[in-house]
């Protein structure tokens, strides 16, 4: 089947129905009389991440770290964010689930919270020497899991992936941006 890429309009709903498919997108891909979830794209990428995920904790654990809390010690020791706010967009969490997480890696020796001297409703956070030792450790386990996952593919098709991965990406930011134009 030969499909054309329209695409959303701005102020477009991301909704449809078999009649009009969604923002214009091609509808050919899946069709509801035999979809098949374990076959969408989605659930793919999902037991991707899943898989991924467990392997990743499984290394980290000996190091005392969660798969909840790698992500905000890699950003940290990478320099992506210097206060509790900058984390959570970083992280893509709330005030709170923030909060509860910090928590634990201060209780750990891995983290601490100081507040700013010149505006007191910014915390700063940083590194102990301890989490900088745990953090330096993340980068290389990433790599070699994912490497893992990745056994067999040649470069080029490690390059075409990530490409395909990122039409998605661009794809999904669009319909969001849609989605929010037309909400407002």
């Amino acid at each position: 089947m030969k499909s054309k890429t329209v695409s959303p309009q701005p102020g477009q709903p991301i909704s449809g129905s078999p009649e009009t498919p969604l923002c214009g997108l091609p509808a050919e891909f899946y069709c509801a009389s035999d979809y098949d979830a374990g076959q969408s794209t989605g659930y793919l990428m999902r037991q991707i991440i899943n898989s991924v995920s467990q392997q990743v904790t499984r290394e980290l654990e000996p190091k005392g770290l969660t798969n909840a809390q790698w992500v905000p010690m890699l950003k940290l020791y990478l320099g992506k964010a210097s206060t509790v706010a900058e984390l959570a967009r970083q992280c893509q969490l709330d005030a709170g689930s923030m909060t509860r997480l910090l928590d634990r890696l201060e209780a750990k020796g891995f983290c601490r919270r100081i507040r700013s001297s010149d505006d007191r409703r910014v915390v700063n956070i940083e590194l102990t020497p301890e989490g900088r030792e745990a953090a330096k450790e993340i980068p290389a386990v990433l790599s070699r899991v994912q490497n893992a996952h990745l056994a067999g593919f040649s470069v080029e098709e490690w390059q075409n992936l990530k490409g395909y991965l990122r039409r998605i990406l661009e794809t999904a930011h669009t319909l969001q941006a849609a989605n929010e134009q037309h909400d407002k």
